[in-house]
């Protein structure tokens, strides 16, 4: 008689949170947004890593939204649009992660009632123009995994999951995501060791 598989708990809308032990020193320390989770596999945004030499004028200027000749005016919010490191998977790629204000007819999927991905040019001549939603995260790159591959590395406590909240997605503050991602669960990351359960 085989042994009946558990249905999968869906993580979508959840964050990922390194735990110390993580061996992947890629993700150390990391904060994942989990914005697809199915049997197929899972697909997250990595939450604190911005990137050092990357602006979003640069992004701008590299997709062809926004070049000298153009005249498109900045919008000065859009200005202080941080662009991070989504995960190591198409690094070049684009994703917006962005409040359930702003949507895009079959191209912005969304993930909670507040929370919704939109990847099209569009997305980043709206926030160029201040005219997008009200709070993005732009990101290059995601991480992902095969199917079953994150149900592993949670039984093997290399992740806590949790609730996202709009401080967690939206702060610029990336110093302080990983404590507060831990504080959203009453963990103490002081008290966290390598052979910590799971959520």
């Amino acid at each position: 008689m085989t042994k009946a598989k558990r249905p999968l708990t869906s993580l979508k809308g959840q964050v990922l949170i390194a735990m110390p032990g993580m061996e992947d020193s890629r993700f150390h320390r990391t904060v994942i947004y989990v914005c697809e989770h199915s049997t197929q596999g899972t697909m997250g945004l990595v939450l604190n890593r911005p990137m050092q030499n990357m602006s979003f004028v640069d992004v701008l200027q590299q997709v062809n939204v926004l070049d000298d000749e153009d005249g498109v005016l900045l919008a000065s919010a859009a200005r202080d649009v941080t662009v991070y490191k989504g995960g190591p998977v198409e690094t070049g790629r684009g994703f917006v992660l962005h409040t359930g204000d702003y949507h895009i007819d079959q191209a912005t999927h969304r993930i909670s009632d507040d929370v919704s991905l939109t990847e099209t040019l569009e997305v980043l001549r709206a926030l160029a123009r201040g005219r997008g939603p009200a709070q993005a995260f732009l990101a290059l790159g995601y991480a992902g995994w095969t199917g079953g591959q994150l149900e592993n590395e949670l039984q093997r406590n290399s992740w806590l999951n949790g609730p996202a909240t709009p401080e967690l997605l939206f702060s610029s503050n990336c110093e302080t995501k990983y404590e507060a991602a831990l504080g959203a669960l009453g963990v103490d990351p002081a008290l966290l060791s390598t052979s910590s359960g799971h959520a």
